[in-house]
């Protein structure tokens, strides 16, 4: 199916300046946003504290929700409303943790059912204590850092052929992230900041991939890194609480986003094999376009089905869903005006 007529030409490259200031000030934005509120808002995942699922037959008032919750000293609790088939579900997060046999768990479905006149019942309790929050904050971290080096690795291995000297570039910083921490807590008692360390070594792992020529490696990551902020900045904006389902989020996004760009660079390689006088930002452009109805009806599917997700989805999927909606509209966006511009500067810089 070609939605894009063939031999169509639209000069994406020329735009690359455009995009690169509305990306420069997107991700501005978002570190500042995140500067401004002191970080993500955690959930209870990665915060701590006690999520109560309630499940009521009928709709509620939630200011009887509230008033019930300051009355049993839960006033700092949030609340969030949503419906599953007939049943209207209360998600309730405190920062408080209670004992499995807590009296105000077992008291809370009667105090609710006195206040509104409905029946409540407890599907669920999760608490999580503050060092598994922070065990589970440090490995989120992990999680993103490692996707990250080893998407690298095997866009450089494909695109570059250049396997072991990325992949020993990549065990180099995974060896320093896992063990310098452990290192300086043992022998010298100083415990690093972990996103201090991570950010540390991805900036530095990108350097050394500069200075190795590994130009696809370093387009593809720094495409990634932008789509990852962004997506961050962006709930941290919207004040949206930050969880495990959106860390499996960011990570489903990095692979939709890379799927995308390997497309466009397989296409840019086989163009340079018949390139003849065509310039690299020619061949660049030749290549997005020609994968441009790929993109679109792949990228536009996929957004049909996470609004329908959005919507009708319960709210213990919402914040998922809405993840993947904001990841895909900026991965495919990146694909085209941040890993291909990347790729042209260093064809320049460094006649890779």
């Amino acid at each position: 199916m070609q939605i894009i007529k063939p031999g169509t030409n639209i000069d994406f490259i020329g735009k690359r300046k455009a995009a690169m200031i509305l990306s420069a000030a997107m991700i501005l934005f978002s570190i500042f946003s995140l500067i401004l509120h002191k970080g993500p808002r955690y959930g209870v995942d990665f915060a701590g504290g006690t999520q109560i699922l309630v499940s009521f037959q009928e709709a509620v008032d939630m200011g009887q929700v509230h008033s019930t919750l300051d009355q049993m000293g839960l006033g700092n609790a949030t609340v969030q409303e949503s419906r599953e088939g007939r049943s209207y579900l209360l998600q309730i997060r405190t920062i408080q943790t209670f004992d499995a046999d807590s009296g105000i768990l077992m008291e809370l479905p009667r105090r609710l059912h006195e206040t509104t006149g409905l029946g409540a019942e407890i599907l669920s309790i999760d608490m999580v204590g503050p060092q598994i929050s922070k065990d589970l904050r440090s490995q989120a971290l992990y999680a993103l850092f490692y996707a990250l080096l080893f998407i690298t690795v095997y866009i450089s291995g494909r695109f570059e052929m250049k396997w072991m000297l990325s992949a020993a570039v990549a065990g180099v910083f995974v060896s320093v992230v896992y063990l310098f921490p452990q290192i300086m807590e043992n022998l010298f008692r100083i415990s690093l900041p972990i996103p201090l360390l991570i950010l540390t070594a991805l900036i530095l792992s990108f350097l050394v991939f500069w200075k190795l020529g590994l130009a696809y490696a370093l387009g593809a990551g720094i495409a990634l890194l932008h789509d990852v902020i962004i997506t961050i900045g962006l709930f941290s904006v919207l004040d949206i609480e930050f969880n495990l389902p959106i860390i499996a989020a960011i990570l489903t996004i990095m692979g939709y986003s890379l799927n995308d760009t390997i497309i466009i660079f397989d296409r840019v390689r086989e163009n340079l094999a018949s390139r003849g006088k065509k310039t690299f930002a020619a061949i660049l452009n030749q290549s997005i376009n020609e994968t441009l109805s790929r993109t679109i009806i792949t990228s536009g599917t996929t957004l049909l089905v996470l609004i329908t997700l959005f919507i009708l989805g319960g709210g213990i999927i919402h914040d998922f869903s809405r993840a993947l909606l904001v990841g895909v509209v900026v991965g495919t966006y990146s694909s085209i005006f941040v890993a291909c511009p990347i790729l042209l500067f260093l064809h320049k810089k460094q006649g890779i």
